[in-house]
């Protein structure tokens, strides 16, 4: 068998592997994976079409067998249709992992469609795209960086591929170009790469008429949300006193994270009940009830923040809430991401998210693509041209929070 021989062949089975996934059931462990022999795939095209660039490619050195794995895998994937289902070769995989922990370089921004559109799901709090005023549901048309000497029009971009292109070398620049509703014209932001830590949760304590404020700004359900949020809540718990008023939980600009610890959240404000369901293809529900040993906020007044760049678990945490009727929402309407992603990791560090079920509230309403309504709507004013921001500015939604709580 000659060398040409041995590497198709190589590819051949590398591709039926990964194909075989789409009929498993996700969370098996890769090399348990097998080919499934009545499969009737047709791969003959891609083989001549392999082999007329081996044959006719004029940069040879750029006819990698890996690389060619990898990008027929992302295209089988891409096929579907589904924007959160996707491939990701072992550099996007990374980048994927290190931002559930909670710690990247980048610009701080987290990443959507909106209508087939990449668009700002949210801004992540304190980073170069928060301070330069990008908001959620910005479309995001180019991506320039002249050092890298790319100049990328989004159009059918993945998110993974978006996400390699704007991160980069801390202290280095990207520019996008820009639409927003709001606007007449397009616009470009040029921002500086920083090391971004994006935090979890920070506590704020507010005067008003003589009570005081919990205001909880909880910016996404990371790792670390596990042990940052059983601290805040025993701070409110020890400090609160006579005089105090309730507690704000601003879930602005949270794109989500992982689900448990939003059940972790809702289970202090809920004393029983289901916070949300997972409905799989097959129509087989899984519930995740209040956890126990928690509820240690259940006597508390609580109003909850919400906007556009209020995404995935922020908006299961805020629709369980309005659900149980433990209080009200205030600001606008959330994104409207409901589907549910399985991660799966392989041995040579490459991962495939797949969407594989639904969210369902409390009262059984999908989100996904709807988004939740808050009780009283605010619509966000913006800071003033050249006023000075301080770091936990009090701005209008927040004021309409606490007058409804102390209502």
């Amino acid at each position: 068998m000659n060398q040409r021989s041995i590497r198709n062949l190589f590819l051949v089975l590398a591709l039926l592997t990964v194909t075989s996934l789409v009929s498993f059931k996700i969370g098996q462990n890769s090399s348990n994976v097998s080919i499934d022999s009545s499969s009737k795939l047709d791969l003959s095209l891609m083989w001549q079409v392999k082999n007329k660039l081996e044959e006719t490619f004029l940069e040879k050195d750029k006819i990698i067998d890996k690389d060619l794995v990898y990008g027929a895998i992302e295209g089988m994937v891409g096929a579907l249709g589904d924007p959160y289902t996707v491939f990701l070769p072992p550099k996007e995989n990374q980048s994927s992992n290190e931002d559930l922990a909670g710690e990247f370089g980048g610009v701080g921004i987290q990443l959507g469609y909106k209508d087939k559109n990449l668009a700002v799901m949210t801004p992540i709090a304190k980073t170069p795209a928060d301070k330069a005023g990008l908001q959620a549901n910005d479309l995001i048309l180019k991506i320039i960086d002249k050092d890298k000497k790319v100049d990328r029009d989004t159009t059918g971009i993945s998110l993974d591929e978006a996400v390699g292109l704007i991160r980069g070398k801390v202290g280095t620049e990207v520019t996008l170009k820009i639409y927003r509703e709001s606007k007449k014209d397009t616009f470009e932001v040029t921002l500086k790469r920083d090391n971004i830590v994006v935090p979890s949760i920070e506590l704020v304590w507010v005067e008003r008429n003589n009570k005081k404020i919990a205001w909880i700004r909880l910016y996404k359900f990371t790792e670390r949300l596990y042990t940052e949020w059983p601290e805040i809540v025993s701070k409110i718990t020890k400090e609160k006193g006579n005089n105090f008023g309730g507690i704000v939980l601003d879930l602005r600009n949270n794109p989500g994270g992982f689900l448990q610890a939003s059940v972790m959240v809702a289970s202090d404000f809920i004393k029983s009940g289901v916070i949300v369901s997972q409905e799989s293809a097959d129509g087989t529900k899984e519930d995740y009830p209040v956890m126990k040993g928690r509820g240690n906020l259940l006597k508390d007044r609580l109003v909850i923040l919400v906007n556009e760049g209020s995404a995935s678990a922020s908006e299961i945490l805020a629709g369980a809430l309005k659900d149980f009727e433990r209080g009200k929402l205030v600001g606008e309407k959330t994104f409207g991401k409901g589907t549910v992603q399985q991660p799966e990791d392989f041995k040579d560090g490459s991962g495939l998210h797949i969407t594989v079920a639904r969210w369902l509230l409390p009262s059984g309403k999908n989100i996904h693509k709807v988004g939740v309504d808050p009780d009283v709507t605010v619509k966000y004013e913006p800071p003033k041209e050249g006023e000075k921001v301080e770091e936990n500015r009090i701005d209008n939604q927040v004021e309409a929070a606490i007058k409804e709580l102390l209502n």
